[in-house]
């Protein structure tokens, strides 16, 4: 960390200008005109204020070159020249990383054995180079994917057997020069059992090895990061008569599952990312002609089922996906299943048809790149209208195949985890079929109960069958901590004077957690952030001591002194990414010398890194009437002061939206044929004005007694 200079990294990829004290240049994660990325080098961090992704180094190589923490340091630590000490690892442990590079590099080596055979030979040239270029790709394309050939040769070769005499075998030509290569036989076949071995050869009864790929053109597969991971081989036109299988695969092994990996994903993530799109189709050659016409944001699931894996792997590059079919409409309604895997993960599908009996690569054929480009921004729609277009004509004035297909909709729309896109797509569907909204919405709820109680029993099965106990059974956490002096001596909220009629509740903050509205929200994610910018700025910052239950006395830090605050009212931070900044800091705040901001902006989860960078460098005070930066070098009583006045805000947000609600309840007509009911609003009316009365003079005079 401390050798990795944020503008030295970025350079590699963008050419950077500056502006005052930082640098700016074009973004490399989305299609920039104007320089919007900017790098700080005092913080050591880059950000683009169009699209939002940037980061410390290691956050910029892990989104730039999508790897992961361990890859991305190991990554810095060649750049730097930089020895990275790792963990001692068992036999076991070793044995397995050595058979997974081992298998890396055995692909490697294939994959440019193929590609000289394709181009550098006869054979390769006449029959492999001449069939892509029959399916009318370019050269540069070829190149691009770095597409092969296997001949269908075999020669003698002499071995050693296991008695120890010379034999004469014949082998697979690619066989016989990857052993002449000293690769061990192990990695070149495969063990289905262990998994270990890439398959490429395939062992027979006598011992000898032949090509799994023989009279085949190639199609080389890679990981995210550019690894070979597998192939694909297909016959020849020529030869696909009387042959069911058309494309051999590798087998699956350690380093390769077909169900975790998307063709063209490595040649594709960069456009993905900057056109923030992913267009999904079937096969190899669906692919390159897309990446032929212009459009490179495109992989493919190679012929499979889409899985759970694959969609992860586009959901780290965009949220928007469309799906390309062709006009078989079997294979369509066959595909339902993987919209719905889509849509549960949070994806926003669209949908789209090629006209009858063309796919991406025969439709490429016919048109041109513009033309190309111009009928798939034309016709693709949501998967709502995508599946109504489909199926309403066969269900015209049949009420039974009618209600099939607004059920169809309803399963699909229910997985969407989104509340606020399910209502939409409701009112959608209840537009596109002429139906009364209500009908559609109570549908898609009774699905989702549905869906959520099914969910449920998954994992009371998977807790019995791996004799784990229920979640009601788990142990309590230990959340009792002391109560923080000079703070909320008394909790806000409590009994009322006379003690009468008790409250609903002791605590004022509760009812409003259970009830939150997107315009209340809003402006208590506001003030949330307010208490985030003062743990970035000033969370390590002690402003006083605690006495713990033995007795002792230790220094109380901002950061503590917040969430000793939450815990006491039992408050829980709205946005998730908040609380997990709060523990973040919380988790290391006793390390000796420990900055927030510093650790923050060089936290592992990007997301922390980005709202640290926000809070830290936003132009916005702490509060109007606190204004302050550490050069100051303000003793402990400023900074509690301080703390104290955007607690203060904080929770008279929270009490005030709560009287709003209160005052609503006692609007309602029919509360006062409930006079005990009325009296207990009142009450709690009494005691939110109180405590809003207290924290008015809190926030204004900047103490909390």
């Amino acid at each position: 960390m401390d050798a990795a200079n944020i503008v030295d990294v970025v350079s590699d990829f963008v050419t950077l200008k500056r502006a005052g004290a930082n640098l700016k240049g074009l973004c490399p994660f989305h299609d920039d005109r104007t320089p919007s990325f900017m790098v700080s080098p005092a913080k050591n961090y880059c950000k683009c204020f169009a699209c939002g992704k940037g980061g410390n180094p290691v956050g910029f190589i892990m989104e730039h070159e999508q790897i992961t923490y361990p890859e991305a340091l190991r990554y810095l630590a060649k750049k730097y020249g930089i020895t990275i000490e790792e963990k001692e690892m068992t036999k076991e442990d070793i044995q397995r990383q050595d058979d997974r590079e081992s298998m890396f590099i055995v692909n490697q080596w294939a994959n440019e054995w193929f590609q000289h055979q394709m181009n550098d030979t006869p054979d390769g040239r006449a029959i492999g180079l001449a069939y892509f270029r029959q399916r009318g790709f370019r050269d540069d394309i070829i190149k691009k994917f770095q597409l092969g050939f296997c001949p269908d040769k075999n020669i003698d070769v002499e071995r050693t057997d296991e008695e120890g005499e010379t034999v004469r075998l014949r082998m697979g030509v690619m066989s016989a020069d990857a052993l002449k290569a000293g690769y061990q036989e192990k990695y070149l076949t495969n063990d289905p059992e262990s998994g270990i071995g890439t398959g490429i050869s395939i062992r027979n009864e006598k011992g000898a090895l032949r090509d799994r790929y023989w009279g085949r053109v190639i199609f080389p597969i890679f990981t995210m990061s550019g690894k070979v991971v597998g192939f694909g081989g297909r016959v020849l036109d020529a030869a696909t008569k009387g042959v069911n299988i058309k494309y051999q695969n590798s087998p699956e092994s350690i380093i390769y599952s077909k169900k975790r990996e998307l063709y063209g994903l490595f040649q594709a993530k960069m456009a993905i990312r900057k056109q923030d799109l992913c267009f999904l189709v079937e096969g190899y050659t669906d692919v390159m002609a897309m990446h032929q016409s212009g459009i490179e944001n495109v992989v493919a699931s190679s012929g499979t089922a889409l899985t759970d894996d694959q969609i992860r792997l586009i959901h780290r590059l965009t949220d928007n996906i469309t799906v390309i079919y062709d006009g078989d409409a079997a294979g369509i309604k066959a595909s339902q299943r993987g919209i719905d895997m889509l849509l549960a993960q949070g994806m926003n599908v669209r949908l789209l048809l090629l006209p009858d009996g063309d796919d991406p690569d025969s439709f490429a054929r016919k048109h041109n790149a513009e033309e190309y480009q111009q009928y798939l921004a034309d016709h693709q729609v949501d998967f709502i209208r995508f599946k109504t277009n489909l199926l309403l004509e066969e269900a015209q004035g049949d009420p039974v195949k009618k209600s099939q297909l607004v059920n169809n909709i309803v399963q699909s729309i229910a997985v969407i985890p989104n509340e606020i896109t399910r209502a939409v797509y409701v009112q959608e569907t209840a537009n596109t079929m002429q139906m009364q909204e209500r009908l559609i919405a109570s549908a898609v709820a009774n699905q989702v109960q549905a869906n959520q109680e099914e969910t449920e029993k998954q994992r009371e099965r998977e807790r019995a069958r791996r004799n784990l106990p229920k979640a009601e059974d788990a142990p309590p956490s230990d959340g009792d901590r002391p109560p923080l002096p000079n703070i909320n001596d008394t909790p806000i909220g409590g009994q009322g004077n006379n003690g009468e009629v008790p409250p609903p509740t002791d605590n004022p903050y509760e009812p409003f957690v259970q009830s939150i509205r997107t315009r209340e929200e809003k402006r208590l994610e506001q003030k949330e952030r307010e208490l985030m910018r003062l743990i970035v700025r000033f969370g390590e910052q002690k402003i006083g001591e605690i006495t713990e239950e033995d007795g002792t006395q230790r220094p109380i830090t901002v950061v503590e002194c917040i969430d000793m605050a939450l815990q006491q009212d039992g408050l829980s931070l709205l946005v998730p990414l908040h609380q997990s900044l709060l523990q973040a800091v919380l988790s290391c705040i006793s390390n000796e010398g420990f900055v927030a901001e510093r650790y923050l902006l060089n936290y592992p989860d990007p997301q922390i890194n980005a709202l640290a960078f926000e809070l830290g460098t936003d132009p916005e005070p702490l509060s109007r009437m606190h204004n302050v930066s550490k050069e100051n070098n303000y003793d402990p009583e400023y900074y509690l002061q301080l703390t104290n006045h955007i607690l203060a805000d904080y929770k008279l947000e929270i009490i005030r939206q709560r009287l709003q609600k209160v005052m609503r309840q006692l609007q309602d007509p029919t509360l006062a044929k409930d006079p005990k009911q009325q009296l207990e609003i009142l009450m709690q009316l009494k005691q939110l004005k109180e405590a809003e009365q207290k924290l008015t003079l809190q926030q204004g005079g900047g103490t909390m007694n």
